[in-house]
């Protein structure tokens, strides 16, 4: 039996972009911060990753009693990829 590619373009059904992704909402684009954090690659986060551990309110900080703030966040959470990426060997 003849192996098939499944990635083959010719059996493309549609395409999404990830312009398209952050254009719409679903990516948040952070490959600025990314860079800042010595992360040489274009970097998106899912809309819901954004939410769930970088959004960030006042609110959040009076309900909390933590003053925190989503640069401080998000700045964290690419500290900890860079980290991995740098000492993970590729096997896991």
């Amino acid at each position: 039996m003849e192996e098939q590619d499944f990635f083959a373009a010719d059996d493309v059904i549609a395409a999404y972009s990830r312009a398209e992704a952050i254009a719409d909402g679903v990516l948040v684009d952070v490959t600025q911060t990314a860079k800042e954090a010595g992360i040489r690659f274009p970097c998106a986060m899912t809309a819901a990753a954004w939410e769930t551990c970088v959004a960030w309110s006042d609110a959040d900080t009076q309900a909390q009693g933590v003053p925190q703030d989503e640069v401080g966040r998000l700045w964290d959470i690419l500290m900890v990829l860079r980290h991995t990426a740098r000492t993970t060997d590729g096997d896991e």
